[in-house]
């Protein structure tokens, strides 16, 4: 490439004086005045910009701007605009018990929605935006509760937990009856085979004999004579067909075996007691409730 600049015989403008293979040269063509005069003026406005609007950091900060604004500060009032319009909302949910809360249309709507709001941000990884729950985590759509459906109940298991180490928290510890060798596999596999016959799993009648007998010596006492649980030691009725574990043999052997032992963890002092009873009256109304 060789530089030359000269008049362009056939267009009349200076090139810039590049040339490429011999006889290819590049014309000195100004750019569109419409263009300069965009860039020109966001030029001007992005000096404007950083004058009046926080822009630079700095070491400790940034610039503040000359107009002072600030993210921040305008999502705080906006913070403090809806605290001030459901402040009233808020200090009748604290004053009432939830079956006052409940007859109330528009508080319940409130509570409705916050609830939702709240489960959605922390119970729905566990139990599912629909509250269905999973494997281990209980369903709360259904009316099956192992420590308790009313209102109060809910509300002390959100605030407490479930062996979640909190002074009140609910506990019950199921022994671990294969672990600590407490039964046999074998005395395990004819537990279980009892167990799925008493909500209607047919399973080899000999087992489930022998399996009645080792309920009686070392299920009863939680679970009941018939098996239908106790809501006081969270013990669950094994008559309904309802699982938190699953219902198959292997299942319920492991059960048996292990223990299992989940844990909910407690909400006291992660959420304040507002937002914990619209927790509680928003399970409840999902249609479980007792």
């Amino acid at each position: 490439m060789t530089v030359h600049k000269e008049i362009d015989a056939v267009t009349g403008t200076e090139t810039t004086g590049h040339v490429w293979d011999g006889d290819l040269k590049e014309l000195n063509k100004p750019l569109p005045r419409w263009w300069l005069t965009v860039l020109y003026s966001c030029i001007v406005w992005a000096i404007g910009y950083w004058v009046a609007y926080p822009a630079w950091p700095l070491i400790d900060g940034y610039t503040q701007g000359m107009l002072g604004y600030s993210q921040r500060s305008e999502v705080a009032k906006d913070v403090a605009a809806a605290k001030e319009a459901q402040a009233k909302f808020v200090a009748a949910i604290a004053e009432r018990a939830p079956a006052d809360i409940e007859k109330d249309a528009d508080l319940m709507e409130f509570v409705l929605r916050g609830g939702a709001t709240q489960f959605a941000n922390n119970c729905a990884p566990c139990h599912g935006r629909g509250a269905q729950g999973f494997k281990g985590y209980p369903n709360l759509n259904d009316d099956d509760w192992l420590w308790g459906g009313t209102d109060e109940n809910i509300e002390r298991t959100v605030r407490y937990g479930i062996r979640s180490g909190h002074a009140e928290s609910r506990e019950s510890a199921m022994p671990r009856f294969g672990i600590d060798q407490i039964l046999t596999s074998a005395q395990i596999s004819d537990t279980a085979t009892f167990v799925l016959s008493l909500s209607g799993t047919a399973g080899d009648p000999a087992a489930a004999e022998r399996g009645k007998v080792v309920f009686a010596e070392q299920c009863v006492a939680c679970h009941g004579a018939e098996g239908k649980g106790t809501l006081e030691m969270g013990a669950p009725n094994l008559t309904d067909g309802i699982w938190l574990y699953g219902g198959g043999k292997a299942d319920v052997e492991e059960t048996i075996r292990t223990g299992r032992g989940g844990v909910m963890p407690a909400w006291d002092g992660k959420l304040d007691p507002v937002t914990i009873k619209m927790l509680a009256i928003y399970v409840h109304a999902l249609g479980g409730g007792k």
